[in-house]
């Protein structure tokens, strides 16, 4: 059960280097016996988002962490397990498929930090020099990088790392937004799509009021650009919104000798649109707009995956993550495993019967009339989409 269970944390408990104010804004949940956090803080003002990633914790929020050392397994859902629930194979994508990663502020360690992941679960280097990685700023420039904020940089280590895991052969580049404001991150997404990537990776989102000037910049024909649904339950933001994205909501992953079980997470976000239009590969008749979501992966603090990440400025750690931040990466990895092949999600729609569909779980109360916005059943529902990933074929 996804509940918050602290109202308010200290600068000192958040482990991170947080002013007091951000400090106030930021809950410790509980999903099953899971206490986590987001790592981002509220936004205070219009048309600023909030990063969808949420890190595992104590019961006062304070992160478990991992020291990175040899013959230390990290907790969390490898890159392995995560291929094995999805049935995706790691010897597919090509270098030629670029995955775009879309945060805020600087990180100035994501190359490093990355290294660590590949290396930690034998996936290939992916760096600078051998033309794999590559870290521009909003404008294009591979330099004059916005200033580092440890929470964003948190997600954008989860982005990257679960990138890596769908798609490990795929060239990955990372577009710095100088600030979480709609207009700077829909920039940013746009200097992504002119850079050549095959899919765009975006882990926020915010309300949807005053947005429709900003939803052209998620709309790249040929491109498919993935969005978090959110982690705050039954309910929709921007730019998953967006009758022209991927919209990825997010489910609670069980791995056994049985093969996978998934339910949806009720940290998930989902519903009808008040802003956008219904696009025509949506049929479902209880919502006149844009329904979110169209697909799903874990995002379940509770069944989460492993992830290293800065811990300070100067220091990271592997620690455990979830959020629908880890579902967007997850399937924008699969999509660029295709290759070069251009799909959306009305690809999604003519083949959801390629999709393993969730049919549990809830993440709120939306009424007996229009039932499947906020539970999951059997064919389309608002958390959990089509369904998870079963192979590669419908990206």
């Amino acid at each position: 059960m996804y509940r918050t269970v602290i109202a308010a944390l200290s600068a000192f408990a958040l482990g991170i280097a947080a002013n007091a104010a951000a400090a106030q804004q930021l809950e410790v949940h509980r999903s099953g016996k899971t206490y986590h956090r987001a790592v981002c803080s509220k936004p205070t003002a219009p048309l600023v988002m909030r990063c969808h990633s949420e890190i595992v914790t104590d019961p006062q929020g304070n992160a478990l962490l991992t020291p990175n050392a040899p013959g230390v397994t990290p907790s969390g859902f490898s890159p392995a397990q995560l291929q094995t629930a999805y049935t995706v194979d790691p010897a597919h994508g090509k270098a030629t498929s670029i995955i775009a990663i879309v945060d805020a502020y600087g990180y100035a360690r994501a190359e490093a930090d990355l290294a660590v992941y590949r290396a930690k679960f034998g996936l290939p280097a992916c760096t600078t020099d051998n033309g794999c990685f590559a870290k521009y700023n909003q404008d294009g420039e591979a330099g004059n990088y916005p200033k580092d904020n440890v929470g964003w940089s948190q997600e954008t280590a989860l982005d990257l790392d679960m990138a890596s895991a769908m798609c490990p052969k795929c060239k990955i580049i990372l577009v710095q937004a100088k600030t979480p404001s709609l207009t700077n991150l829909a920039a940013a997404v746009n200097t992504a799509a002119n850079l050549g990537a095959v899919v765009i990776s975006n882990s926020y989102g915010g309300d949807e009021t005053g947005t429709t000037s900003f939803e052209p910049a998620y709309n790249h024909a040929g491109i498919a650009v993935t969005v978090s649904t959110g982690d705050n339950g039954y309910g929709v933001s921007f730019p998953a919104t967006s009758p022209h994205v991927v919209a990825v909501g997010g489910t609670s992953l069980v791995l056994g000798v049985g093969g996978r079980v998934e339910t949806a997470w009720d940290g998930a976000g989902s519903g009808c649109s008040k802003v956008y239009a219904k696009p025509s590969y949506q049929t479902d008749k209880g919502c006149k707009k844009r329904m979110v979501a169209d697909v799903s992966a874990v995002a379940d603090p509770n069944t989460g995956v492993a992830v290293y990440a800065p811990t300070s400025k100067t220091s990271s750690s592997w620690a455990v993550f979830g959020g629908t931040s880890a579902s967007a990466p997850i399937i924008a990895g699969i999509y660029a495993n295709q290759g070069t092949k251009k799909k959306s999600a009305k690809t999604l729609y003519a083949n959801s019967d390629q999709l393993y569909d969730v049919t549990l779980g809830a993440n709120g109360t939306c009424g007996t009339a229009n039932a499947y916005f906020c539970k999951a059943g059997t064919g389309y529902d608002g958390p959990t989409g089509l369904g998870s990933p079963n192979g590669t074929g419908p990206f």
